[in-house]
């Protein structure tokens, strides 16, 4: 049985973004899986223009017809629909967490986008239960 987790450990918060690593940890709690993760600011958990608390989260697998398969971070205090799923820049979110392969300026804006969202999204999920949870520090 899978018994996979996630850690999202924060690396950068400015005024425009929050970038971070996203990590897998095995049952011995190890990581088996790196991505990269995009997010907007801190914005005192404002809907749709701030990044979630940090904080411990169930999540779940879920399906869309706008993102497909991706993950549903559930019970996020003031707030509803926070997704991991794929994006490339924090232009694109409103509230949810953007995974990549790697950080670049993709769009020439002085900002560090993520890279290759859609197959690193389907790495991280293959390496997830259908339900699970997300460790998110400050």
């Amino acid at each position: 049985m899978n018994r996979n987790s996630l850690s999202l450990i924060r690396d950068v918060q400015s005024p425009n973004q929050t970038k971070g690593r996203l990590f897998v940890l095995d049952e011995n709690g190890a990581s088996v899986f790196l991505c990269y993760t995009l997010e907007l600011p801190w914005r005192d958990n404002q809907q749709n223009i701030s990044c979630i608390p940090a904080g411990r989260y169930q999540v779940k697998k879920r399906y869309s017809d706008k993102y497909g398969n991706h993950l549903h971070i559930l019970d996020v205090p003031g707030r509803t629909w926070i997704l991991i799923h794929e994006a490339n820049f924090v232009s694109q979110l409103r509230g949810c967490i953007a995974i990549g392969e790697a950080r670049a300026d993709i769009d020439g804006d002085g900002l560090q986008d993520v890279t290759s969202s859609i197959k690193t999204k389907m790495a991280l999920l293959e390496r997830l239960p259908d339900e699970t949870e997300i460790v998110i520090g400050s």
